[in-house]
């Protein structure tokens, strides 16, 4: 099964930092951007793991489109 999961990228001092909206125990720093991604999907991948180990149930997951709206303020 695939589901699909909100990812939020945040710019930090050593770079970024990655979550997941709808699982926030998922969440990491990258040295890049494309560093954080990585580190966010290997993160979601070893969570789904401990999980399933576990026996708990996972988080919905979102497939609503997601997008930021500029406004001037």
């Amino acid at each position: 099964m695939i589901a699909t999961f909100t990812a939020r990228f945040t710019k930090i001092d050593s770079g970024y930092m990655g979550e997941l909206i709808e699982w926030p125990e998922v969440i990491t720093e990258g040295s890049d951007l494309e560093d954080c991604r990585r580190m966010l999907e290997d993160a979601l991948h070893e969570m789904v793991l401990a999980y399933h180990e576990s026996g708990k149930e996972i988080p919905a997951s979102n497939a609503a489109l997601t997008e930021p709206l500029a406004v001037e303020v």
